[in-house]
């Protein structure tokens, strides 16, 4: 009877590598995977409010996330004092701020912050670009979103015991509200758009923006992995069946 001369004899390093990499790889296709999933539901959600009425945003704190993305309405007046520039923004590749205003609601003390939206940084970061305010009574339309609580900051934030900072790398929304002297709802107003209330460049991105991006990563990680299977099973086999001719 002929013996299969093909056997599967693997050398210990291939085999470390690979039982090492292997783990790592199927670990980041799943994290672009569940990114992409993350994004998808955001969008669903995003869809299923945008249909409802506007909530009214009034005095009482609101649950941040049974209000996230959904179409809000506020009446009230600027304070320009505690407004802030977020850094970092970028349109149509050029590099801009965002424009956050606190809104004091009107019937009691309670503020929530606007943002309306991007303005470019100019020749010079030095001098940070003019900003008109609404001045008395402003209705503001536009959608509830909840500032992310992971970023990473290039240098510690200024004290701001010490004076106000106009301009903040990150919208540390905890942060903020321990610096004001008010109350503020634990949510940001993206401004509508076609709101009237002092805006803008208002082009905000789609709660599943770049989710194709994620899905071909994952798939890029899933098929490096592939590869790197078939590779050591390969190399495993073939190794296997030169030591067989070393030996004859």
């Amino acid at each position: 009877m002929q013996t299969n001369p093909f056997r599967f004899r693997p050398k210990l390093i291939p085999t470390l590598a690979t039982l090492l990499l292997l783990p790592v790889l199927i670990s980041l296709g799943q994290w672009q995977a569940h990114k992409a999933e993350q994004k998808q539901a955001l969008q669903e959600t995003y869809d299923r409010r945008e249909e409802g009425a506007p909530l009214q945003v009034g005095a009482h704190p609101l649950n941040p996330e049974a209000v996230r993305y959904s179409r809000v309405v506020a009446r009230g007046r600027y304070e320009p004092a505690y407004q802030i520039l977020l850094d970092n923004q970028v349109h149509e590749g050029v590099a801009g701020y965002h424009v956050l205003t606190p809104l004091h609601i009107e019937g009691g003390n309670m503020h929530v912050l606007v943002n309306r939206g991007w303005v470019p940084v100019g020749r010079d970061r030095n001098v940070l670009p003019e900003t008109d305010v609404p001045q008395g009574v402003v209705e503001v339309s536009g959608y509830a979103v909840t500032p992310s609580g992971k970023f990473f900051e290039l240098e510690k934030p200024k004290d701001l015991r010490s004076g106000w900072q106009n301009v903040w790398q990150n919208l540390d929304l905890k942060r903020y509200t321990e610096a004001v002297p008010f109350p503020l709802q634990p949510v940001v107003i993206r401004l509508d758009p076609a709101s009237t209330a002092g805006g803008y460049v208002r082009e905000w991105p789609r709660p599943d923006a770049r989710i194709e991006v994620h899905r071909g990563y994952a798939l890029q990680w899933y098929g490096m992995a592939a590869v790197l299977m078939v590779f050591y099973l390969v190399t495993s086999i073939r190794k296997a069946v030169n030591d067989d001719h070393d030996h004859a």
